[in-house]
């Protein structure tokens, strides 16, 4: 998973240099890349703002995501990756796990592990229908591949809110895993109604599957960002998907060309799709999902040649509406346009990070997006770093953590407020 890349620590030392880049200006809803290079804008970036962390609970390692019901209770649901679903209510974590799917997953290493429970979503009728849906790495079946990911429906217990019913639980999904790394795993329901799921290329380095790479290939699911409709059996395609009567395509694909998108979400207000795509080894970025969009990899690495095949036409890629390279960051982790009250200086901003614990935000800026710092105070003592963002029924948000220092590894969900 995207905070988790293991053949990124290298760059971790190269830190010591933060280099601000302000991109090209960006047509957001019609960007195509034709194969231009960032540049380098000599306005100075826009000014800092600030939040102050706000410790929720630190009672358990490896939050990876965080997902609300909708139904006015003001739970917050938390992924641990290990295999268990956590609720927080009136600011305090409740004893006794939500879900625990452990025993049907792969043995997930809490320190450094791209597998493990990674997302969940509630169904938009959940208060009628009680129905939501996990996402975690099972053994695989097959020989030659790693895992599978799994896409999983379960119902609440008939006589606790606060408990699954693992009786319920129906196999929605499955895909075969060529590596233990990119995985994806962001489970969102858009304002359709449809469900939205992250996929990343299958994992290894360079995304060398094939002849064009997973992410290029309609053929597969990987590298995708995917759309269906969960009340099916198992499920049914909606029928404007783009790739519905393409030859050879599946039909599930919204968008593809992506290496692992890590965490994606919709603007409450605007309906656009933000994610944040993991980049190789020099550049991450941001994109703004749009239907049937190629959003360039492998043949690009965020505005960059990456593996450009011969007679290539680049002039239908998506380019991202933002950069950063490794002498900043190592690993984005995708988060929310906020839409809460409690900090108005965020109203409006895209609020992400970076897994090495930096937070940052996106400025609209009429075609193109700015990049700043956004300066968080109350931040643990020890190493942090940033596993996921996620956001409340009143627009608020959260920074999912994990810290390590001298004694281990440490989990952490924090509440954004007002300085």
């Amino acid at each position: 998973m995207a905070t988790f890349i293991l053949n990124k620590y290298r760059n971790a030392m190269k830190l010591s240099s933060i280099i601000f880049r302000i991109l090209l200006p960006v047509l957001f809803m019609q960007a195509a890349c034709a194969g231009n290079s960032s540049k380098d804008d000599p306005a100075p970036p826009p000014a800092a703002r600030k939040a102050k962390l706000q410790l929720v609970t630190d009672g358990f390692i490896s939050p990876v995501n965080m997902a609300v019901p909708g139904d006015g209770s003001g739970r917050l649901f938390i992924c641990q990756k290990e295999g268990k679903v956590w609720i927080v209510q009136q600011n305090k974590l409740l004893p006794t796990p939500f879900l625990n799917v452990s025993a049907d997953m792969v043995s997930v290493n809490p320190g450094y592990d791209e597998r493990g429970l990674l997302g969940m979503a509630f169904h938009p009728d959940f208060r009628n229908n009680h129905k939501f849906y996990v996402y975690y790495s099972a053994p695989s079946k097959k020989a030659g591949f790693n895992h599978t990911s799994r896409l999983v429906e379960f119902t609440v217990a008939a006589d606790n809110p606060n408990l699954a019913n693992p009786a319920s639980k129906r196999v929605v999904m499955e895909i075969d895993e060529p590596q233990s790394n990119h995985n994806g795993g962001q489970l969102q329901f858009g304002p359709d109604g449809y469900l939205y799921i992250g996929l990343g290329d299958g994992g290894g380095g360079g995304d060398q599957h094939g002849s064009t790479g997973n992410g290029q290939d309609l053929g597969t699911l990987l590298g995708k960002i995917l759309r269906i409709n969960v009340d099916g059996t198992p499920y049914s395609i909606p029928a404007d998907n783009p790739f519905v009567n393409q030859p050879g395509a599946k039909p599930e694909i919204w968008a593809y060309g992506l290496r692992n998108p890590w965490r994606f979400s919709f603007d409450k207000k605007s309906k656009m799709l933000f994610a944040g795509d993991v980049g190789q080894d020099k550049y991450e970025e941001v994109d703004i999902i749009i239907k049937g969009g190629n959003y360039g990899w492998r043949i690009l690495e965020g505005y960059h040649d990456y593996n450009v095949p011969a007679g290539a036409d680049k002039s239908q890629l998506i380019a991202p509406i933002h950069e950063y390279n490794h002498d900043l960051g190592i690993s984005i982790t995708g988060g929310y346009v906020y839409r809460g009250s409690a900090i108005p200086a965020l109203q409006g901003l895209y609020v992400f990070g970076d897994y090495n614990g930096k937070a940052f935000f996106l400025e609209s800026k009429g075609n193109k997006w700015e990049r700043s710092n956004l300066e968080l105070s109350g931040r643990p003592a020890d190493n942090l770093q940033i596993l996921s963002w996620g956001e409340d029924e009143q627009g608020e948000l959260y920074m999912l953590a994990s810290t390590s220092g001298q004694t281990g590894f440490k989990g952490a969900v924090y509440k954004l407020v007002k300085e």
